[in-house]
């Protein structure tokens, strides 16, 4: 069976966008990859707030994976003393493959679901990384970046 997953980063877009942007999609489920999702710049997608409204806007379910997001340690060498990408590329996906993510991450939690993240492209975000990297567990898995 196929199974689509999409990721998606709320910055630079309002609430109506990201709300109908998830639920034009038919995504079923948000799994929040951030590690910090609870800081006073994210505004409507606070961990509390998220789910109610995609619960209350779109019939959507929300789920809080930190185990798919950086450690600190990694993410404050990349954002707060811009370091190099491909550094944290790499220690991101050590990260992952020491973590077995293909144990805990369940097929239907997948299954229309989408990553979030606070990243606005996916190009240099954690949020891609995650999603290649249960793209390569089931290369049946097809994978919707925005």
């Amino acid at each position: 069976m196929e199974i689509e997953l999409f990721t998606i980063g709320f910055t630079k877009k309002s609430a109506r966008e990201f709300f109908m942007c998830l639920k034009n999609a038919g995504v079923k489920r948000v799994v929040d990859v951030r590690l910090n999702n609870n800081s006073q710049l994210a505004g409507f997608s606070k961990k509390e707030d998220l789910a109610y409204f995609l619960k209350q806007i779109a019939d959507i379910d929300y789920v809080h994976l930190p185990e798919l997001a950086p450690t600190q340690e990694i993410l404050d060498a990349y954002k707060k003393h811009k370091g190099d990408w491909r550094v944290y590329e790499r220690q991101f996906l050590d990260l992952m493959a020491h973590r077995e993510i293909e144990k805990k991450i369940e097929p239907e939690t997948l299954q229309q679901g989408c990553f979030l993240c606070s990243e606005h492209l996916a190009h240099h975000c954690h949020r891609r990384l995650v999603a290649e990297a249960c793209q390569a567990i089931d290369p049946e898995l097809q994978v919707v970046i925005q």
